[in-house]
């Protein structure tokens, strides 16, 4: 039995309409009102809570897409700096060379800000605790890995010996078994991304001291989790909740009343919920600014596909995994934001400096202009000087949508 009956049904202290609820989101994801340019990347990253990694790149990596869809078009150096560089980000209290971030099971495979490093002590703990998963270790071989990053400083698996033993890629090489393992239990941080290779260096060197601990019992990492999970939605169901940083339903279920966060009712969704106590606050401003922005399709508005159907009426699916001929909308299809809305999708590519259209899916005619501004903005951000329009899935729109890019 879990806890979950207890908190099926909080006495709601608000109610919501759905379009309240989905400005709400917007805001706190930083969709809604003035950029935080003064913030910047490392604002983003520390207001989110999470930044998911993924291998696709094709107009950048995802991680570098969810600050230029808040932001705009900010420098690609700068966005590797704000995560990778304590010195750069001006993180406090950071040893010199140290990253603002860190790499860890979160979401998925994620940048969390530094600061949240005691908050994943629950998880380091179970990482530790648990039966060691396929991969088998000789004797010696992880504190072979240790010992030869403390003497020679951060490393890549490359430089520790090899990530792989020549088979596919989850063949591992003993040294990559090892830091991956090292990572999980928080003996070892990735430092920085380095051509896509992690690098790894002692958590004891790089994570500040004051943060470097595992001083927060299961409890209290998940409450505060769980808090920072509501801020970051804004207004959130319990499985919306629990999947940011993949929590089990019962972990929320166990802190939920602890957390801060306020029990509210939002008009169709069907399920409790709950909404951070600043979110309602920002609710009742008037007006805001509406970003017009592609997204990547791991941007945490969206990484949610179940929550993103509730609170845009969106359905959306990564398709990249997908057999070619079985795909509706296209290999990296990114939804276009507008107004507030999702109004349509492109599956783009790059071939030289121009940005290719492989597909254009739009909802409304009205959203024509908004997906040419988008795309302008997007080829001009990736050095592109030409956006070429392949498909356009409503043939209607396709002479309309040629000349609002005109």
């Amino acid at each position: 039995m879990t806890s979950a009956v207890s908190v099926a049904a909080p006495v709601p202290e608000v109610s919501l309409s759905a379009d309240e609820a989905r400005r709400i989101a917007l805001r706190a994801q930083g969709f809604l009102g003035a950029p935080d340019h003064r913030g910047g990347v490392r604002g983003v990253l520390r207001h989110l809570g999470a930044v998911q990694l993924d291998t696709i790149s094709v107009l950048a990596r995802s991680h570098e897409l969810v600050p230029y869809a808040r932001l705009g078009a900010v420098g690609r150096r700068t966005v590797e700096d704000a995560y990778w560089n304590a010195a750069a980000a001006g993180v406090s209290g950071s040893p010199a060379g140290s990253p603002a971030s860190f790499e860890y099971w979160s979401h998925a495979a994620c940048i969390l800000p530094i600061e949240e490093w005691p908050h994943f002590a629950f998880r380091r703990r179970a990482y530790r605790a648990r039966p060691h998963w396929g991969h088998k270790l000789a004797d010696g071989a992880y504190e072979a890995v240790i010992k030869q990053l403390r003497t020679e400083g951060p490393l890549t698996a490359t430089e520790l010996g090899g990530a792989k033993n020549g088979g596919p890629w989850w063949d591992w090489s003993e040294a990559k078994v090892a830091v991956e393992r090292a990572l999980m239990y928080g003996e070892v941080v990735c430092s920085e991304r380095r051509g896509w290779k992690r690098v790894y260096d002692l958590a004891e060197r790089a994570v500040p001291g004051a943060l470097l601990h595992d001083d927060l019992d299961d409890a209290e990492c998940l409450r505060r989790l769980v808090r920072l999970a509501g801020q970051s939605l804004g207004v959130a169901t319990r499985a919306d909740l629990a999947d940011y940083h993949r929590l089990k339903g019962e972990q929320v279920d166990n802190v939920i009343a602890d957390s801060g966060l306020v029990p509210v009712e939002v008009a169709g969704w069907g399920k409790p919920a709950w909404a951070h106590p600043e979110a309602l606050a920002a609710a009742s401003a008037n007006g805001g600014r509406h970003r017009t922005t592609l997204l990547s399709p791991f941007d945490s508005l969206i990484w949610d596909r179940a929550r993103t159907e509730r609170i845009f009426g969106f359905t959306h699916r990564l398709e990249a995994y997908v057999p070619k001929a079985k795909r509706v909308y296209g290999y990296f299809a990114m939804p276009l934001l507008s107004g507030g809305r999702l109004l349509g999708r492109i599956d783009p590519a790059r071939e030289g400096r121009t940005l290719v259209a492989r597909q254009v899916s739009l909802e409304t005619p009205k959203a024509v202009g908004p997906m040419a501004r988008a795309l302008r903005e997007a080829a001009e951000w990736v050095g592109c000087d030409n956006v070429r329009i392949e498909r356009v899935d409503q043939p209607e729109l396709a002479a309309p949508l040629a000349a609002a890019l005109r």
